[in-house]
């Protein structure tokens, strides 16, 4: 009975192994891979995308932004990066990021979704924020399907006022844990909310 036991054992975990490509890399192979993500470069269509998102976001001479303006732009620069992305052209760490930061400006639960995988993918490969890009995106797909976020990243107008507060926070997510992916603790949160209004 040992023997069998042990024997289905090793070929589950062998299956696992398979299924989630666990194998280790041989060195050559590590020496490889390491040579293409070099070789790689950004996409240059998805910078300059990235940066007409951001300079809609902050208009010049303290102005407010006209969304009335800024939603259609977001819509059309949502529909050029999924092309990009559903034709293989996002490659690095950046490209990644780049377009999930354009989905979480989506305005719907699958935008935000897909924003959070892009998120995590850039983390991977090493792209600055995209860790506070995963916790973000996650807290905003929770946000619009009417559940607590976990992070605190994100605001919500007040209803009758001016201003805005912190979305509901549910339970589950550390203070430590949200200083991993490089979010405020949630008495950084709150205090935010005080700088906002």
């Amino acid at each position: 009975m040992k023997i069998y036991f042990s024997t289905c054992l090793l070929v589950a975990m062998a299956l696992i192994a398979w299924e989630w490509d666990l194998r280790p890399l041989s060195a050559p192979s590590r020496v490889q891979a390491q040579e293409k993500a070099s070789d790689e470069k950004d996409n240059d269509e998805l910078l300059l995308i990235f940066a007409e998102d951001q300079a809609d976001r902050t208009p010049k001479d303290g102005k407010e932004i006209d969304w009335k303006v800024v939603s259609p732009r977001d819509q059309k620069r949502q529909a050029r990066v999924r092309e990009l992305y559903e034709k293989g052209e996002l490659r690095t760490g950046l490209d990644y990021f780049h377009a999930g930061l354009v989905f979480q400006h989506g305005s719907k639960p699958e935008d935000y979704l897909l924003g959070h995988e892009l998120a995590v993918l850039a983390a991977v490969k090493g792209a600055k924020g995209g860790l506070s890009l995963a916790a973000a995106t996650e807290d905003r797909f929770l946000m619009a399907i009417n559940r607590p976020q976990r992070f605190g990243t994100q605001y919500k107008g007040m209803v009758g006022k001016a201003g805005v507060t912190l979305y509901e926070v549910g339970p589950g997510v550390t203070d430590k844990l949200r200083k991993e992916f490089h979010s405020r603790t949630l008495a950084e949160a709150k205090a935010r909310e005080a700088e906002f209004n």
